[in-house]
C-alpha cells in the first residue's frame, strides 16, 4: 500500500519514516518537509540507508499528493492548525488520512478554540474523524477515511482508566494525574528552556492548571463514565530523551481484584498492553523503543484511593507507533505488523 508522510522532519515524522520503511505491506513513496525539501532522507536518517535508497524530502505540495491516485494513505505529522488545512483537500480526494496532530481529537470546535487559541480551520470534518485508541474504540471507526490519533499524555492515561469508568469501578471526582515526559515531547523546538544545561538534572511542571491535553482527556473520560469527571492534570518535563511516566490517583469503588478483572477482560487480545501485577511498578526504560504500554495499580487503605502508574514511549505508543497500529487495523493487517 503506497503511503505518504506530510511533515516528516519532526521526531514523530522520523519515527513514521523508520516504521513505514520497514513495514512489509507499506511502500513509502512521498516524504515532505518544507525545511528539508530536496535533501536525501538518508542524510538525516543514515541508519535507514539500506531501506530508503535515493528517497528525498519534497515540498509539501498538497495538490500533487491529493491528485496522485497511487497514494492511498497519508500520515499528517504536522502542528495543530496546519494539519486540518491539509486534511480538507486530502479528504475530498478519497485518501485515508491518519492525523497525529490535535486538530481532530476534539468533537467541539468551541473546545478546540478555547484550548488552542484559534478558530478551527475545518470544523466540518470534526464529526467525520473518529478518535481512535485501537485497543478500545468501537470498530466502526474503520469505516472512516480520516482518523484522529490520541495525544501522548492522554494515551498513558486513557488506556488504564476508560475500562474502569465504563465498569463504574472508580469515582468521577478528585481525579489527580501527574505525568512526566521526556524532552522529545516538545518536538524540535529551538528554545532556551530546552537547552541541555536547563534540562539536565532538572524536573519542572509546566502549563498548570490548564494544559491543552486536559480537553482531550476530559472529553474521553466524560464519555466513558457518562458524567462530568473532575480531574487535575499536572504535566512535568523530565531529564530524559523520550518516555512518559504517569501516576493517577483516583477514589476507588471496588477491590483491586475487580480492577484487574476489568483490565484483563478488556485487554485479553491487546498485544501492546502489558498489565503488571499489583505492587510491580512500570519503568520508562522498559518501554522506550516499543509500542507498548505497561501499567499496574495498588490500593491505599488509608485514603481508599486507587493509585495507577503507567509508562509509554511518547514517540511510539504516544504518536507514530500508534498511528501504524491504527493503519494495520484499518486495512486488516496483523496489528503488530511492522511494530515488533
Amino acid at each position: 500500500m503506497k503511503t505518504a508522510i506530510i511533515g516528516a522532519s519532526g521526531y514523530s515524522g522520523e519515527e513514521l519514516i523508520r516504521l513505514l520503511a520497514q513495514h512489509p505491506k507499506a511502500e513509502l513513496c512521498a516524504v515532505t518537509s518544507r525545511t528539508l525539501a530536496g535533501e536525501k532522507v538518508i542524510d538525516h536518517l543514515p541508519k535507514l540507508s539500506h531501506l530508503l535508497g535515493s528517497l528525498k524530502f519534497t515540498e509539501s505540495d498538497l495538490k500533487a499528493i491529493a491528485q496522485d491516485n497511487s497514494i492511498q494513505t497519508v500520515f499528517l505529522a504536522l502542528p495543530h492548525g496546519v494539519a486540518s488545512e491539509y486534511a480538507v483537500e486530502l479528504y475530498k480526494s478519497g485518501k485515508t488520512i491518519i492525523d497525529l496532530s490535535a486538530d481532530f481529537r476534539l468533537k467541539s470546535h468551541k473546545t478546540y478554540e478555547k484550548y488552542y487559541g484559534k478558530f478551527h480551520p475545518a470544523p466540518e470534518l470534526l464529526s467525520a474523524a473518529p478518535y481512535v485508541l485501537p485497543e478500545i474504540s468501537n470498530p466502526k471507526w474503520k469505516d472512516s477515511n480520516i482518523i484522529a490519533c490520541p495525544g501522548c499524555y492522554p494515551t498513558s492515561i486513557l488506556i488504564p482508566l476508560i475500562p474502569l469508568f465504563k465498569s463504574d469501578l472508580i469515582k468521577a471526582e478528585q481525579l489527580v494525574i501527574n505525568s512526566y515526559s521526556g524532552v522529545s515531547g516538545a518536538g524540535k523546538t529551538v528554545s532556551e528552556e530546552l537547552l541541555f544545561s536547563k534540562i539536565n538534572e532538572n524536573i519542572k511542571a509546566y502549563s498548570l492548571p490548564n494544559h491543552r491535553h486536559i480537553s482531550e482527556i476530559q472529553e474521553q473520560l466524560d464519555k466513558a463514565s457518562f458524567k462530568d469527571v473532575k480531574l487535575q492534570f499536572c504535566p512535568h518535563l523530565a531529564p530524559i530523551s523520550r518516555g512518559i511516566h504517569t501516576t493517577i490517583v483516583v477514589p476507588a469503588k471496588s477491590s483491586i481484584k475487580q480492577i484487574y478483572n476489568s483490565w484483563n477482560k478488556c485487554y485479553t487480545n491487546a498485544p501492546f498492553v502489558n498489565i503488571l501485577a499489583s505492587g510491580e511498578f512500570p519503568q520508562t526504560h522498559h518501554v522506550v523503543g516499543t509500542n507498548r504500554i505497561d501499567f499496574s495499580a495498588v490500593f491505599d487503605k488509608k485514603t481508599e484511593n486507587l493509585i495507577i502508574t503507567s509508562v509509554i514511549d511518547n514517540l511510539l505508543k504516544g504518536a507514530s507507533g500508534q498511528a501504524i497500529q491504527i493503519f494495520n487495523k484499518k486495512f486488516g493487517f496483523p496489528e503488530t505488523m511492522g511494530l515488533n
